[in-house]
């Protein structure tokens, strides 16, 4: 079964420095029918306006991805990191026992455009860590690249979860296959493309189960990211 999300259903903020779309039930939002998909809880995609940013505050027992799109993010945290994510970067934070961090756009005339993604953990209470990898463009041309999991990705999570991340145009395709009892999700970032038949466009998303597989085609200068769940 496929369920389509199209980007105006998402939740939206609007906070002056900061925009969001929410895809699931997140600060003022709340969907109860769209309160995340399997362990996937958060998937927000966020707009930072020149010389604004998040100040420092905590997260506990949550795996957090950045996906930088556009501008820089400057991240910051009690762990002794100071990074700044430029775009074609992923980073990971797992939060396990506790950590303190902000993030900044410091560029006085550039947006930070920027997915946020939390994956619920399936150990808790670990040493917080944190992790950032460039994804190389041509990993992604015509493919799906796993740029985190818990094994054999760019980045490691702590999650029964993987994400990939891919560039399709014209002919080109890509399928994922799906374990039984699995749950797929597929979010457009930019462009668009058939997912098992059905069209979305930038800022939709497919919600998938009981589906053996994920494929991708025809598409027009797409961007996606997919994630392989838990159920």
């Amino acid at each position: 079964m496929l369920t389509l999300r199209k980007s105006q259903d998402r939740g939206y903020a609007d906070h002056g420095w900061l925009r969001s779309f929410h895809s699931f039930s997140f600060a003022n939002y709340h969907d109860p029918e769209f309160m995340g998909w399997g362990n996937l809880r958060v998937i927000n995609e966020d707009r930072i306006a020149p010389g604004t940013g998040f100040g420092t505050h905590g997260h506990r027992d949550m795996e957090i991805i950045s996906y930088v799109l556009s501008g820089e993010l400057a991240h910051k945290d009690n762990m002794g990191n100071v990074k700044g994510i430029p775009p074609g970067d992923v980073q990971r934070m797992s939060a396990g026992s506790g950590v303190m961090h902000s993030e900044f756009n410091h560029a006085p005339e550039q947006t930070t455009h920027f997915f946020q993604i939390w994956i619920e953990p399936n150990v808790r209470g670990i040493a917080p860590s944190y992790e950032q990898h460039t994804v190389p463009p041509a990993s992604k041309r015509g493919a799906l690249s796993r740029i985190a999991g818990s094994d054999g990705a760019l980045v490691k999570i702590h999650a029964d979860a993987a994400l990939y991340a891919g560039l399709l145009d014209g002919a080109e395709s890509a399928t994922l296959a799906l374990a039984p009892h699995r749950k797929g999700y597929v979010h457009v970032v930019r462009g668009s493309v058939h997912v098992n038949g059905v069209a979305l466009s930038a800022g939709d998303a497919a919600m998938l189960d009981g589906e053996p597989s994920i494929t991708l085609n025809q598409a027009s200068d797409a961007e996606v990211l997919v994630f392989d769940l838990a159920p």
